[in-house]
């Protein structure tokens, strides 16, 4: 199941994608949940897939203004240099623990939306990545239960304003409408192994970062069981799990997003999402 958020006739809503759109699963659970992470939170998934069965789109692609997918996660956690092909690029040691940091809610970008190049900075990189929802609410997860704790998994592009990043992570990865997230979210039962998949970047049509979740250093088991031994995990946190090589920093001379291009994150099984860049 694909479970998107989306705004129609100015209200909030929630659904399943389809071939042909959208169906209203606010609608068709009788607005018992005001968001999707509040039904992620009921355990509601089963109830929803039962109202998606054997139905048609309520709503088409071109009717509904695209929400990320997780529009209001109570936290978005970050795994940085978890590919040693980009910890190599970027000349950096490889970690001995999963690299952290966070992300703010105003990061957050959806589907189709825009990507800003702060006026402080050219020097706006992409980073395309596997992201993790998380189920439900959890703490001390031990690596082999670890997958049972996620609700889905999506597409995650890090806009990175490396000069800031130099000095300050922080700083540098929480410039405001920085972080696309979605299409959707591919439900957990979909995806068989988040360690077989394959994730591409594309820069206006061109591939500028290939790989497979295989080569991350930590994988998806031990970056769950890593965070949550740090803090709770909550439903519908948002875990993102890092780049491969390809980025624009590791180039010569540096390849950097600007205004009119074209971004695309797409990862096999899940689906692609596309932003579009544009300058604050």
């Amino acid at each position: 199941m694909r479970l998107v958020s989306f705004r129609h006739a100015g209200t909030r809503k929630f659904g399943a994608a389809t071939e042909d759109g959208v169906v209203d699963l606010s609608q068709r659970t009788g607005e018992r949940w005001p968001s999707l992470r509040a039904a992620i939170a009921a355990k509601g998934l089963d109830e929803l897939a039962a109202a998606a069965k054997d139905v048609g789109a309520d709503l088409g692609f071109d009717e509904i203004e695209w929400l990320p997918v997780i529009p209001d996660p109570e936290k978005i956690l970050c795994i940085g240099l978890n590919y040693a092909s980009h910890v190599g690029e970027v000349g950096r040691k490889v970690p001995e623990q999963p690299s952290v940091f966070s992300r703010l809610h105003s990061t957050l970008v959806p589907h189709r939306g825009k990507i800003v190049r702060p006026r402080a900075s050219i020097d706006f990189d992409f980073e395309g990545e596997l992201a993790v929802v998380i189920g439900e609410r959890c703490r001390h997860v031990s690596r082999a239960s670890a997958l049972s704790v996620i609700a889905g998994y999506t597409c995650f592009l890090d806009g990175s304003v490396r000069d800031f990043q130099k000095h300050s992570v922080t700083a540098g990865k929480n410039f405001p409408a920085t972080g696309p997230l979605g299409p959707w979210m591919v439900t957990a039962d979909v995806v068989a192994d988040p360690q077989r998949l394959e994730l591409t970047t594309r820069l206006n049509g061109n591939v500028v970062q290939q790989d497979t979740t295989d080569h991350m250093i930590f994988d998806v088991a031990t970056i769950i069981e890593y965070l949550s031994t740090v803090t709770w995990l909550e439903p519908g946190d948002i875990i993102a799990t890092g780049t491969p090589d390809g980025v624009g920093a590791g180039r010569k001379p540096p390849l950097w997003m600007k205004p009119g291009d074209e971004v695309e994150v797409d990862i096999s099984g899940i689906g692609t999402l596309s932003v579009n860049v544009v300058d604050e």
